[in-house]
């Protein structure tokens, strides 16, 4: 049986890659910061986290970093476990915010790119095959930073944004799709050596991803209009105001034509941004 290592395991991408992996016949080692336990004696769940060594691992026929690639990075690169295949996120910032005015997000890209050459140089040297994958916003999991904080402001203050000028096109990625590329991309001898940019099944407005957050809520929140002119002076001070008349999306053709990509359209509900938090205890599914 193949072992998968899945660091992230925890996180947006993570909670739904492991059972995809259990029903692709995978043994799975799941990194995890918090204690979990699991009713599969496939899964074992490892506490740590990548600024160690983690020992005693078995060889790896493959690796999945689902979390921060700098960090995923660093590990990779002094880790001595045989590793056959990595899978690895990078992100779309490290395009559309490569020529920002804030020497912060500057960093960010940087940081990106460096981590990115690491995970190849590395895979390289080791004899092993490695993809990157770089998503647009991703949604699903209800743990965000971009949409799902929207949601939990107006669940408290009962107003949600709407902003009718933001016009740059957006291509939201539901993060169980991005488990599913995981999963195509790592026994395609096609996409390896590859870096893949994936969005989601709809581009739409900014305006309009919104307002479809705002209808799939499950109680009335007031819409509040917010016209950008307003906040046009603090624009130097907030590069994000600036890309919201950008499109932000991705070229993903290339996936589709190599492992069959096909995400779903940007249809949210309520449990996209208000999902129970993931158990201590591990479950198979029926």
């Amino acid at each position: 049986m193949p072992v998968a290592l899945v660091c992230g395991a925890s996180g947006a991408i993570g909670r739904y890659l492991l059972p995809r992996l259990l029903g692709a016949g995978y043994q799975v080692i799941a990194l995890s910061r918090v204690a979990r336990d699991s009713d599969d004696a496939r899964l074992q769940w490892r506490i740590g986290d990548l600024e160690h060594v983690l020992p005693d691992l078995p060889a790896l026929d493959l690796v999945l970093s689902c979390g921060p690639l700098d960090a995923f990075a660093r590990w990779f690169a002094r880790t001595p476990a045989r590793i056959v295949r990595v899978v690895a996120f990078g992100s779309m910032s490290i395009e559309s915010k490569q020529a920002s005015p804030d020497a912060a997000e500057r960093a960010l890209v940087e940081r990106l790119h460096e981590a990115e050459q690491s995970v190849m140089t590395t895979a390289q040297a080791r004899a092993g095959a490695w993809t990157l994958l770089r998503p647009t916003l991703i949604y699903g999991a209800a743990v965000d930073r971009s949409l799902t904080p929207l949601a939990h402001l107006a669940r408290r203050w009962r107003v949600f944004p709407r902003i009718p000028a933001a016009h740059g096109l957006r291509q939201p990625v539901h993060a169980d799709d991005l488990a599913g590329a995981c999963v195509a991309v790592a026994t395609n001898p096609r996409s390896a050596g590859k870096v893949y940019a994936l969005g989601g099944g709809e581009r739409l407005a900014f305006s309009e991803m919104l307002e479809r957050v705002h209808a799939s809520l499950p109680f009335r929140a007031l819409s509040l209009p917010l016209p950008l002119t307003l906040w046009r002076p603090f624009a130097h001070r907030l590069p994000a105001l600036e890309r919201l008349q950008r499109d932000l999306v991705a070229d993903d053709r290339e996936a589709t034509a190599d492992f069959g990509w096909a995400p779903r359209a940007f249809r949210p509900d309520a449990a996209c941004w208000f999902a129970s938090p993931m158990p201590s205890r591990f479950r198979p599914p029926v």
